[in-house]
Parts: C-alpha cells; sequence; structure tokens
C-alpha cells in the first residue's frame, strides 16, 4: 500500500514492510498537455543515414566498437577490480585528441588520484575536463554547461539521484542515472561510456535492463596477474558481437597487441609433452593459443579434474571419450588442462586439441612444435566440422606451421592451396594415430 493510504488506515493489511514511496504528479497539468498521437511510416521510406565515428586511437578496441566511437552512443564497459578499465578510458580521452572537450566524472576517485595516473601514463592534454561528483543532477548540469563530445561516469554504482530514497548502487538509482544520462548525451549527441562495477559471477552489477538500454556493452577480461587483457563485445548495435581486442598492461599503461598469436605462442620449448596449438576464432579473428595438459596418478580415490581457461564440464566430457573411443585408463589420474595466457575459449573446436594434449601427456609422447590441431569431438569419439576453417588454416600458415590437422569434412569443402600439410580425420583415433599416440 502507498504511505498516503497506509496513514489514514493504520490497521488496513496487517502486514509489516508493505509501505513504499509514490510521486505525486500534477494531474492538472498533465490534463492540460495535447496528446501527440504518433503516425506510423513506411520502413521503405525511412531514408538510412551512415553513423559519424571517431577513432579512438586504438586500433584494437576500434575493431571491437566495429570502426570507432559512435557520436552519441552509451557504452557500458565491465571488469574486474584492477583489470585496467579506468587506465584504458584514460588512455582514450588522451588520444581523441582534435574532437572537443572529453568530461570524466568519477565518483570513486579525487582529481588528485586521477592527475596522478595521468601523469604515470604521460597525458598531458588541456582538453580534459575532470569532475569529482556522484549526484546525478550536478553532473547534468556541467554537461549542459560544458558541452563536450566524450563523457565518462567513472561508475555508475557510486552515482545516485535525490529523487529516489534508496542507496547508490542500488537497482531503482542505477535504472535511473543510466536513464538520465541517455537522455541527456542523446539530445546532445555526446558520446558517453559507463564504467560499471560487476558481480562475482563476472556479470555487470545492478539490473539486466541496464545493458538493454545501452547500444554497447564491452567486458574487460584476463587475470589480474597476467599482463594480457582482453576486450570482448558482447553487444553492439552499431557492430558485430563478439569481437575481441587484445591488450597488454605495461607500466605505461595499456599497449595494444597487434598479433596475438605470436605473444601467446613465444614462450614455447621444443616438443613439449602434453602441448598442443590450436586455432580458436574470436568473432571474425582467427586466434592460435597454446593447450598444456598435465596426467599424474590419483593418490585418493576419486581422481581430479582442474580446467583453467577452459569448461570443467567439457573436460570431464572429453576425458570419457578418450577412455571409451582410444581405450586410455584415464580413470586412476588426475588430469589438469591449462589454456596459456590466461584466456577463456568456450569455443567446441579446441576440442581435439584438448583430446590430443591430454593423451599426449598420458602416452609421455611430444608433439611436433609445428603441428596445429583443431576439430569438435563427438560422444562417440567422431571428428565434427568447425566454422572458418579457411582463416585459422592462414593463420597457422602465416606463423610457419607446417601441418594441419583438422576435420574430414572440412577438408573435403577447402577450394585454396595451402603451403602446410592439411590432414583430414574421422575420428580421434585416426588423430592419434598419425601423431603417433595410437
Amino acid at each position: 500500500m502507498s504511505l498516503q493510504n497506509g496513514l489514514e488506515d493504520v490497521h488496513g493489511c496487517n502486514e509489516w514492510n508493505t509501505c513504499y514511496e509514490e510521486k505525486v504528479s500534477n494531474s492538472n497539468k498533465s490534463n492540460n498537455k495535447e496528446k501527440k498521437l504518433a503516425k506510423p511510416t513506411l520502413l521503405n521510406e525511412v531514408k538510412g543515414q551512415d553513423v559519424l565515428r571517431t577513432s579512438t586511437g586504438f586500433a584494437e578496441l576500434d575493431r571491437v566498437l566495429g570502426g570507432g566511437l559512435v557520436k552519441g552512443s552509451l557504452t557500458l564497459l565491465g571488469g574486474e577490480p584492477g583489470i585496467g578499465k579506468s587506465t584504458l578510458i584514460l588512455q582514450l580521452c588522451d588520444k581523441v585528441k582534435g574532437e572537443g572537450k572529453a568530461l570524466y566524472v568519477s565518483g570513486e576517485e579525487s582529481a588528485e588520484q586521477i592527475k596522478l595516473r595521468a601523469d604515470r601514463l604521460k597525458i598531458n592534454n588541456d582538453d580534459i575536463m575532470f569532475l569529482g561528483e556522484t549526484n546525478i543532477d550536478t553532473i547534468e548540469d556541467a554537461i549542459v554547461n560544458v558541452n563536450p563530445k566524450l563523457v565518462i561516469i567513472d561508475s555508475m554504482q557510486t552515482m545516485y539521484s535525490e529523487d529516489i530514497t534508496s542507496t547508490a548502487g542500488s537497482v531503482s538509482q542505477v535504472r535511473e542515472i543510466t536513464s538520465r544520462i541517455m537522455k541527456i548525451c542523446k539530445q546532445n549527441d555526446i558520446t558517453t561510456i559507463i564504467i560499471g562495477h560487476v558481480t562475482k559471477d563476472g556479470n555487470i552489477a545492478g539490473p539486466r535492463v541496464l545493458e538493454h538500454m545501452v547500444d554497447t556493452v564491452l567486458y574487460l577480461e584476463g587475470e589480474r596477474y597476467f599482463a594480457y587483457r582482453i576486450l570482448r563485445g558482447v553487444k553492439n548495435r552499431f557492430g558485430s558481437t563478439n569481437e575481441i581486442g587484445m591488450f597488454e598492461m605495461q607500466s605505461n599503461g595499456m599497449v595494444e597487441i597487434d598479433n596475438p598469436s605470436s605473444v601467446l605462442l613465444s614462450d614455447r620449448e621444443d616438443n613439449p609433452v602434453g602441448t598442443v596449438v590450436t586455432a580458436s576464432m574470436e568473432g571474425t579473428r582467427p586466434l592460435l593459443i597454446e593447450l598444456q595438459a598435465l596426467t599424474t596418478q590419483s593418490v585418493f580415490g576419486i581422481p581430479r579434474r582442474t580446467a583453467n581457461g577452459l569448461d570443467y564440464n567439457r573436460l570431464t566430457l572429453l576425458i570419457a571419450v578418450l577412455e571409451k573411443s582410444a581405450g586410455l585408463a584415464l580413470g586412476s589420474q588426475d588430469v589438469y588442462l591449462n589454456i596459456v595466457g590466461g584466456i577463456k575459449i568456450n569455443e567446441p573446436a579446441l576440442d581435439l586439441a584438448a583430446v590430443i594434449s591430454v593423451a599426449s601427456s598420458f602416452k609421455n609422447m611430444s608433439i611436433k612444435n609445428d603441428v596445429v590441431i583443431m576439430g569438435e569431438v563427438g560422444l562417440t569419439g567422431e571428428v565434427r566440422s568447425i566454422n572458418m576453417i579457411e582463416k585459422r588454416i592462414k593463420e597457422a600458415e602465416k606463423l610457419g606451421f607446417k601441418t594441419c590437422i583438422i576435420p574430414k569434412s572440412n577438408q573435403k569443402v577447402l577450394k585454396e592451396k595451402y603451403k602446410l600439410d592439411i590432414i583430414g580425420v574421422q575420428n580421434i583415433v585416426e588423430a592419434m594415430k598419425y601423431l603417433g599416440l595410437k
């Protein structure tokens, strides 16, 4: 019941905590306004316009955004604490020189803290303005007065509106703040980037409607104690989704990596046991990564399975396929699988490489370091086709690999000729026999 009705009749509902706040609007004022009826129009009569984009100065970030920042767009950036969100955004403010003022609004850090970070990043830009404020009314006034081309809100969970009595970061506050920022920035064609906190599950904190309201959703991923960071786009109204950009955190800030495949494979040893290279697709980009497997005799009654960067349930499924189809006695073995570089891959094209790496460690037999393995594995041990096979092969060819093991069905449809040897396999037993593991 509302607060007004509750005061009139205290015993009206016989329940605790049933009072909630209602805003009383002027009904006479709303009745005096003439209602405007929206008329539908033919879609074919609407003239499409190309969106105006501004380069961020980072080729990797432009790739994820679909070509750059769109004028008047609203972008949401999330990531773990300390992952480098504020560092990346401050560098972005410096790189968009000549486009106008950039207003950096922070409710977490003071101007002195931001200045220290800017000095560390060697940023000296007169177009960057700072506002340490959490009240949305004050922020709106500052946006109108400054009229910047770029607005940064760091972070959404620290902002609040006096019209709502709940604390900052609550569901109602986050929804209200996002709605008001979106309104003022859309009306003035101001590009806006919102930094959001994440939950323990890695999702952006707040109501799910927050991600529906914005135009673009970006996630900055990677372990805090690893140098590499992956910027992943999961929603983009102005470009493709699931694109990634790769960065390395250095003392002078985020540095983009032009060729991530060569970086991820730079520390490989010659013919290590249990190590296999595979090709993964992240959006439209092929990425060569290294898988490492380790099998040891289990000390306890129940063998242990650990997956780092790969889905745990997928690993246990592949181990069961190895036992059933290839006859490997892994029931008494602890199995550990790791994707080098601290990145996470959920693509099924890694199945065959994971199977071969586990078999290599169990047999204590190494795989040649010039071999790339890719393919999806079914429950009966068959190797199924994967998408974008040409791009994967070309990436392996570019980095100097000599042999590529792929599904037989993919080999049949290849149209181009490659310098490396293409080996098609129908099941995991054929792949193991070719590599000398069977």
